[in-house]
């Protein structure tokens, strides 16, 4: 896993942060300064001043003409990450949703093989994103993987560049989970900003899920048994808005990863920090200037307005020793403690989900065909139950306005019921609503009573649909007629 730094240097100087007095994000300067396919740096250089001369900024760019791994299909570009560019592709059989990384094969030190790995390394762990497929496609490298949902950077500016204290003390247990879950598996990301820790989507909408290893390091050799060593003299590598102090000179370690986690969540409170807005004729002038107002900026004064906890977090974090392994324990029970103090509820229900609920917006529209499946069978599920319920007595007003037929159909259909609860059936699903909770989380749960309680939801799922599309007829008399 070794990595050549000084051939990294140009690919590293690309992703340092850019902090402006524009709070928007950098995802927004994407679009507009990167509108070409991946390609070598001096080709693109080129390419971009072409481009921006003589295209429209209605015009869209072309994406790369590729099937990636015969089966998926690039639909539009949803950003990049420190290398390479995020499009969202679409599988050309079945149509599911996923997200494709793509690098130009042809740069002289390509870093997406290297990512890959390290997905590979953290595959199975909690909020890390599932990669399906890795290789390489014509003149690209190209690596598939589960599509998400939206940057805290992008919630951030949704729900007006703040989150309640509610939100952030729900987002730093999580976050400090995934930096845990890193440092577990030897890794330091290096990276650590809010367009990096992205929310998933259907049924881990709830979770915050940790991307782009691009510039994630090992800090720990498992062969010799040795942390790495401390040196003075670097340069800064990732986000300058957000580095640790010791990251704009210095080697970084466990320590700079969650300090960084720090300033990301008094960021999350106050929508900026005291450090944005400092320009300078050059790049590394701006960078010194932003690692002076750190320095120089007491944390009291840093954390003022903050629970006292926040200034626990980053004294703690300042004065861990390079290569002595962070109490984590510790480090999330502060903000467990203080979410419990104010009297809080762990449901998940963030800012943006009640803001989404009273203004009716959307911040993503994205659904797999597999959602989509789901929600009807969990409508018909709803149907049949309301069917099942008024069966043998009578419907509310509602109802019957609904269904001019249903006025008639409760007697004859209770006494369907009780025809077939004497065959056999009996007071099966009268009794289903007398079952007290308990009985139910006490069933069996052994492979028969699985099966034969799915084949049971299937009979009366095929009941419901088969009701709703050929109603019932009145059954003809089979008596004789009197005789005459």
């Amino acid at each position: 896993m070794a990595e050549p730094e000084k051939g990294r240097a140009t690919d590293e100087r690309r992703c340092q942060g850019r902090p402006d007095p524009n709070p928007n994000p950098p995802k927004t300067l994407i679009h507009k300064e990167q509108n070409h396919p991946p390609q070598s740096h001096r080709n693109a250089q080129k390419s971009h001043r072409r481009v921006g001369s003589h295209r429209s900024s209605d015009e869209r760019p072309s994406l790369p003409e590729i099937i990636v791994a015969g089966k998926y299909r690039l639909v539009k570009r949803i950003g990049n990450g420190s290398f390479g560019e995020l499009f969202s592709a679409e599988g050309l059989k079945y149509g599911e949703q996923v997200a494709i990384k793509v690098e130009s094969a042809g740069v002289k030190y390509p870093m997406l093989p290297r990512e890959a790995k390290i997905y590979g390394v953290l595959r199975g762990g909690v909020g890390i994103p599932h990669v399906r497929h890795y290789g390489t496609e014509g003149a690209y490298n190209v690596m598939v993987m589960d599509l998400l949902g939206p940057t805290l950077e992008d919630l951030l500016n949704f729900c007006a560049r703040t989150f309640s204290m509610k939100t952030t003390l729900m987002l730093a247990d999580q976050i400090l989970a995934r930096v845990e879950y890193l440092h577990r598996k030897y890794f330091i990301h290096r990276d650590i900003k809010p367009d990096n820790f992205l929310m998933g989507l259907g049924r881990h909408r709830t979770q915050v899920f940790m991307i782009d290893f691009g510039l994630a390091k090992k800090f720990y050799s498992l062969r010799s048994q040795q942390h790495i060593g401390y040196s003075d003299n670097r340069n800064l590598v990732g986000t300058a808005r957000y580095a640790s102090i010791r990251a704009h000179y210095a080697e970084q370690g466990r320590r700079d990863d969650l300090e960084s986690v720090g300033y990301l969540l008094l960021y999350f409170r106050r929508g900026r920090l005291p450090w944005q807005g400092i320009r300078a004729q050059s790049h590394a002038q701006k960078y010194e200037r932003i690692a002076e107002s750190k320095a120089s900026l007491p944390l009291q004064t840093l954390c003022s307005g903050f629970p006292t906890e926040f200034y626990l977090y980053l004294k703690y974090c300042r004065r861990l020793p390079f290569d002595q392994k962070p109490d984590y324990v510790y480090l999330r029970q502060l903000f467990k403690v203080l979410f419990r103090n104010q009297m809080m509820l762990y449901d998940f229900l963030y800012d943006w989900v009640a803001l989404q609920k009273q203004t009716g917006q959307r911040i993503t529209e994205r659904q797999t065909n597999g959602d989509r499946q789901r929600d009807i069978h969990l409508e018909r599920d709803r149907n049949g139950n309301r069917n099942e319920k008024w069966v043998g007595e009578q419907a509310p007003d509602s109802e019957r306005n609904q269904n001019t037929n249903r006025d008639k159909r409760p007697e004859r259909t209770g006494n369907t019921i009780r025809e077939r609860d004497r065959n056999g059936n009996r007071g099966k699903d009268r009794n289903h609503e007398d079952k007290s909770p308990k009985k139910e989380r006490k069933a069996c749960s052994c492979s028969y009573h699985r099966h034969k309680n799915r084949l049971r939801d299937r009979r009366l799922e095929l009941q419901t649909e088969r009701r709703r599309i050929h109603p019932e007829q009145p059954e003809k008399s089979h008596r004789m007629p009197p005789c005459p």
